[in-house]
């Protein structure tokens, strides 16, 4: 009878490796299941050597391996959707995984997702796992989607939880498209409102200034305030572009450490409308996440610890922590997720109901859309606040310069007659 080797996680999440004698490996999983442990990893014993010697002896057949092409960054989240959604496409039309990451490495641009396809497809070739391939390319694949993979190998439902994976990855990547494209017209009209004031008093106040000079005429304190602020952007200029820049750079190295990301994570919350977007988002985000592991069959423990490392906000990664740490306790996820403060009491009592129901991927789904349409319509707000706000502003900055400018030369007019 076959010797399989597995790996497993238990109910509180610790792993679990031993073997087990069966017939079968779906006989194998059948009853590491009724031990109590979810299946991570199934391999019968000596087939993968054996499959590793077939490998190389398709190498050697083949030739040489192609080369792989210099490439700097990560794989893009747009590239990733699409390769995902064709992945998907591919599985469930029947084709072999390993067939269907070449067709995918053959029609993709040479760059970091090729790259990563190619050494995915080496791997394979060598008798590893698909999840165990994907998690030696960390540029491409992240844990989230290591992870699914894995649940999906591990249950045989691979091309289900590839299409859970890509609808994801498309819902997260609209949510996304969607704030940036809205943000794209406000800071257009800042860069280049910022450039033209930037320009007249670099070129046109100093021409104003030795007219003044000229005439020797008393000058309005507006004035003399708009020739010190010209002075200082002809002396300063290029700490107009440095400012902006300096500040990005030292909250970036703030936020290396964890206290400097929390302080920082915190104090955008608080920023009225922009905090709420960046919560109610970080929100969606991660229950979206965190409803598309439970609903793979990926353990709830897991699932929480994948989904605090996709939020992106240290308030929230803290927050996560303590719910991970109450549910190892043997509490419920509703108690300490009231605790944090992070969501309104709809989403404990829907996450509360939902497990009481045993449908909580269900309830986080419906919680995530709720919350990604609240996103949109803080987007809308925002920007339909933004127009006006630009318009008083720019409007007052150049009222101020004319004012400034030709009170002056009223005076100037004044005195000649």
């Amino acid at each position: 009878m076959p010797t399989f080797q597995y790996e497993a996680m238990d109910n509180t999440g610790l792993e679990v490796k031993d073997t087990i004698e069966a017939t079968s490996e779906a006989e194998a999983q059948t009853m590491i299941k009724e031990r109590g442990f979810y299946v991570t990893k199934i391999q019968e014993k000596g087939r993968r050597k054996k499959e590793k010697t077939k490998a190389d002896a398709k190498t050697q057949a083949r030739g040489p391996r192609k080369r792989r092409a210099m490439s700097l960054g990560g794989v893009r989240s747009k590239q990733l959707t699409i390769f995902t959604r064709q992945l998907s496409t591919l599985q469930d039309a029947g084709l072999p995984i390993l067939r269907s990451l070449r067709i995918l490495e053959g029609q993709s641009k040479p760059g970091p997702l090729k790259n990563s396809l190619m050494g995915v497809i080496e791997d394979v070739e060598s008798g590893n796992t698909l999840s165990e391939a994907m998690a030696k390319q960390p540029k491409a694949f992240d844990n989230l989607y290591v992870n699914m993979v894995k649940a999906g190998e591990a249950g045989g439902a691979l091309e289900v939880i590839l299409q859970r994976l890509a609808e994801f990855k498309e819902r997260a990547q609209s949510l996304k498209r969607k704030v940036q494209g809205a943000m794209i017209y406000p800071a257009v009209v800042i860069t280049v409102a910022t450039l033209i004031v930037g320009g007249i008093m670099k070129w046109i106040i100093p021409k104003f200034k030795e007219i003044f000079e000229g005439f020797e005429v008393p000058l309005p304190g507006a004035t003399i305030m708009l020739i010190a602020i010209s002075d200082w952007v002809v002396a300063y200029w290029y700490l107009i572009p440095a400012i902006p820049v300096g500040v990005f750079l030292f909250v970036k190295i703030v936020k290396k450490n964890r206290t400097g990301a929390y302080i920082c994570d915190r104090i955008a919350l608080k920023i009225p409308i922009i905090g709420k977007i960046i919560s109610k988002s970080t929100v969606a985000r991660t229950c979206r996440t965190l409803g598309t592991l439970i609903a793979s069959g990926v353990p709830i423990l897991e699932a929480l610890t994948i989904a605090r490392d996709t939020a992106g906000n240290e308030v929230f990664r803290r927050a996560f922590d303590h719910i991970h740490a109450s549910i190892r306790e043997g509490e419920s996820m509703a108690v300490p997720l009231k605790e944090t403060r992070i969501v309104d009491d709809m989403v404990v009592n829907m996450v509360d109901v939902g497990e009481e129901t045993g449908a909580l991927d269900n309830m986080l789904y419906k919680v995530a859309d709720v919350y990604d349409e609240e996103v949109s319509v803080l987007v809308d707000a925002l920007v339909s606040i933004l127009e006006p706000v630009m318009v008083v502003v720019l409007g007052g900055i150049v009222g101020f310069i004319v004012f400034a400018l030709f009170m002056p030369l009223i005076a100037l007019l004044q005195s000649l007659t």
